[in-house]
């Protein structure tokens, strides 16, 4: 679990803002009001926690893997390592942590029932308050609501189309950004009560990390929605092979004359021990290249820069990022070569595909 910064100036505005109501809860505090303050925030912190670890939970349960927990000044984020597969999956790691928070909410509500007057009552009516309103607030369908994943989820399943899901969720964040900038207004209204300054930084703060959240997601679905146009066989460049002692200079030749984009090099045997670095040859003089063996401007095929020619989109972008490099060997499944993927032309590929 992480706690970033941010955290503990929310944590302390939160004791201040709680501070009076600690004294009238408990007349005579005196400072040790601002530590019940201080209390309150660590254990509304506490719910927030719970709400992410649902999540957490829920995601392990379908098999992915959660790397951290992070607390931060607008509640929490679950960093999750991999993206849901069917819409069912989405749907139930999204639900379960509004879900979660509206459970704390419906116990504090129920034991508040049963708290005597004091410090302890206002801490459980407190966080019967604070979770239900997140658990509510957190279903609205926008992105990066978790309701905004649910209705990501429902998109997904009606339509087979995961993007259009993001799309749709994602507008319903930016509209939701929009109608939180008007909350202040509704306060007379609906509760009779006067909006001040903090109402309306409230709600500008709450509307730009809906608005920000929205837009990124948005901005994610359209890369998205350009990977499936990445396909590895189709990038390959003609590729010549040469012993690994031949002249640099002589294997420049003879690739130019194959009209090869790429040259690898073989042991005696014909097994592909490496892919020359075209950087690497293009610093390299030409007067020099007559007495270098090929082998040393190639870089091993081993450490994930082999790859299957059958790869395409965000499996192509995932095994590339995990084993950064400029070319990769493509294999077909018998194990013989394909050609070679560089990363300038996987690059080029995914630039030229209109949004």
């Amino acid at each position: 679990m992480l706690v970033t910064s941010s955290w503990f100036v929310v944590a302390g505005l939160i004791a201040l803002l709680i501070a009076p109501t600690a004294e009238a809860a408990h007349p005579g505090l005196g400072p040790w009001k601002y530590v019940a303050g201080l209390a309150f925030a660590i254990l509304l912190y506490f719910s927030v926690l719970l709400h992410e670890a649902s999540h957490a939970l829920m995601a392990r349960h379908y098999g992915f893997p959660v790397s951290a927990i992070t607390l931060h000044f607008l509640g929490g984020l679950t960093s999750i390592e991999a993206e849901a597969k069917r819409p069912r999956q989405e749907f139930w790691i999204a639900v379960v942590g509004p879900l979660t928070s509206l459970a704390v909410g419906l116990v504090s509500l129920g034991l508040s029932l049963l708290v005597p007057q004091g410090l302890l009552l206002m801490a459980v009516e407190g966080l019967a308050v604070a979770n239900l309103l997140v658990g509510v607030l957190n279903l609205f369908p926008g992105l990066p609501l978790d309701g905004g994943l649910v209705l990501k989820s429902a998109i997904w399943k009606l339509t087979g189309d995961r993007h259009r899901g993001t799309v749709v969720a994602a507008w319903g964040g930016r509209v939701s950004a929009v109608l939180v900038l008007f909350w202040p207004f509704l306060q007379q209204p609906l509760f009779g009560q006067q909006p001040d300054v903090f109402s309306f930084l409230f709600a500008f703060v709450i509307a730009f990390f809906l608005w920000n959240g929205a837009t990124a997601s948005l901005q994610a679905a359209q890369i998205r929605s350009r990977l499936p146009n990445l396909v590895a066989r189709n990038l390959a460049r003609r590729t010549l092979s040469v012993p690994e002692d031949l002249p640099l200079a002589e294997a420049v030749r003879r690739a130019r004359e194959a009209h090869a984009g790429a040259i690898i090099t073989v042991t005696g045997s014909g097994r592909p021990v490496g892919v020359v670095n075209e950087a690497a040859l293009m610093a390299t003089p030409e007067a020099r290249r007559p007495w270098l063996a090929t082998s040393t401007v190639a870089r091993g095929v081993d450490n994930g820069l082999s790859l299957p020619v059958g790869i395409t989109g965000e499996e192509l972008v995932r095994a590339i990022t995990r084993a950064p490099a400029s070319e990769y060997l493509l294999l077909e499944d018998d194990g013989s070569v394909y050609g070679v993927l560089t990363t300038a032309d996987v690059d080029r590929a995914f630039r030229s595909v209109p949004d």
